[in-house]
């Protein structure tokens, strides 16, 4: 028997929902609670699902952090890849673009419930994966200021992307948006080309 395609789209539509339904509903209680006791009956009562569905999908609850952590990171490298996306524009106008959008996501992404939270996710293949998706990233932009004539040229660009992720990840603790963008220049300016 030859299952329709109009069904077989139906029930991963229903999947994926259920897997979304999951997701915001844990993210939803650790933003109201901490992470302090939380149970897949909870994350199930948030969801709107019988707790037996949800463990059709995750079998525990740091599963459906996890889940949740991957979709927040493949938003996130989506969004950065979005802000480089006009291939007309030079190199550092799409560097400027992606760095002013990274910092954005690490000051708007700043867990809010101390460390507890920030350990438990970043750790696993999938933010590896991740972080090194990004650093290729950054440094592909890197590359081409600097064959522009942009940027110095003086440092390695793997050095350089390093640089711009440890100093932006900082603006994690800037308070105003100002200062995001405050601290976005002056990691630019130490991109620059060195006087000769």
């Amino acid at each position: 028997m030859v299952v329709p395609k109009l069904w077989t789209e139906t029930i991963d539509a229903h999947r994926a929902a259920v897997r979304d339904a999951a997701m915001d509903a844990m993210a939803a209680l650790v933003a109201e609670h901490g992470l302090v006791a939380l149970t897949m009956s909870q994350i199930a009562e948030q969801a709107g699902i019988g707790r037996a569905t949800l463990y059709k999908y995750f079998p525990d609850a740091q599963a459906v952090l996890t889940a949740w952590h991957e979709r927040q990171i493949t938003a996130h490298l989506d969004q950065l890849t979005a802000a480089a996306v006009d291939p007309a524009a030079p190199a550092i106008a799409r560097l400027e673009a992606v760095l002013h959008t990274y910092a954005r996501i690490q000051h708007y992404s700043a867990p809010r419930h101390g460390g507890e939270l920030a350990s438990l996710l970043h750790r696993g293949e999938h933010v590896d994966r991740a972080q090194q998706r990004l650093r290729d990233f950054i440094q592909g932009l890197l590359v081409e200021a600097a064959k522009d004539g942009d940027l110095r040229d003086d440092v390695a660009t793997d050095e350089l992307a390093s640089y711009c992720l440890h100093a932006l990840t900082a603006a994690g603790s800037m308070t105003t948006p100002d200062a995001v963008h405050r601290l976005v220049a002056v990691t630019l300016a130490g991109l620059s080309a060195p006087r000769r």
